[in-house]
């Protein structure tokens, strides 16, 4: 089969995977129809997402073919009864790093003044995460260049609900369309799926669509309304 588009690796996929058109359109809870559209055109930003969820490959090989820093596809591991032996290691903030291990900031939402309303976007000097180096390396990131990132609110779901971490690549701030960034609009901590439009400006696009519409931002008004692009999202965490 000749592979062109994100409709074609996800047919390879189903393939792969001795699934029927009907069983995987049931799987990504979307009527065969929209599967086959699906495969003719390519696969919308959000259904690549959850796609490359389902199936634990990264969203660059499904969109693109390509292995980057998103990870390459990863290896089907069928469902097994296996149970761990042996310790977990239980660690807390007074729990030394380890040589691989570094500890990465949050940002947050300041309040500026009392009463105002307004806050700024900063560091956080107490609240952090560890990462292995390694795990950094794979994806391309600098320590000193990473942060995290709490995602608030429903706009996201259900790709990243109310509460998830992602990992921000402050180096990385040029806009590739249809990956997630992290943004300060005038204090406000934002992550939102980005793409250009002539002339300099963005499209943020949500995942959840229905109560969530695209906001367009002029090369004039990102500087109008403060608003800046921060980093690619290269990790995230539904667990919080």
């Amino acid at each position: 089969m000749e592979i062109k588009n994100s409709g074609d690796r996800l047919r390879q996929l189903m393939l792969e995977r001795g699934l029927t058109p009907k069983a995987l359109a049931s799987q990504l809870n979307v009527t065969p129809q929209v599967l086959n559209n699906w495969f003719k055109r390519g696969l919308p930003a959000r259904a690549a997402f959850l796609a490359a969820r389902e199936f634990q490959v990264s969203v660059e090989w499904l969109e693109t073919g390509n292995v980057s820093f998103d990870g390459p596809p990863a290896p089907y591991v069928p469902p097994s009864n296996a149970t761990m032996i042996g310790p977990i290691d239980v660690w807390d903030d007074d729990t030394p790093l380890d040589d691989d291990e570094v500890e990465i900031p949050f940002l947050k939402e300041v309040e500026l003044s009392a009463g105002s309303g307004r806050t700024a976007v900063q560091r956080s000097s107490t609240r952090k995460l560890r990462f292995g180096k390694m795990t950094l390396r794979n994806q391309g990131v600098q320590p000193d260049q990473a942060v995290c990132v709490t995602v608030h609110g429903n706009s996201m779901e259900p790709v990243l609900p109310d509460g998830s971490t992602v990992g921000v690549d402050l180096s990385s701030t040029m806009v590739r369309d249809g990956k997630m960034y992290a943004v300060n609009h005038d204090g406000e901590l934002r992550v939102k799926t980005l793409y250009r439009i002539p002339g300099g400006g963005i499209r943020m696009r949500s995942f959840n669509v229905d109560e969530h519409r695209d906001e367009e931002y002029t090369a004039q008004e990102l500087v109008d309304k403060n608003i800046t692009v921060l980093g690619k999202v290269f990790w995230s965490s539904v667990l919080y």
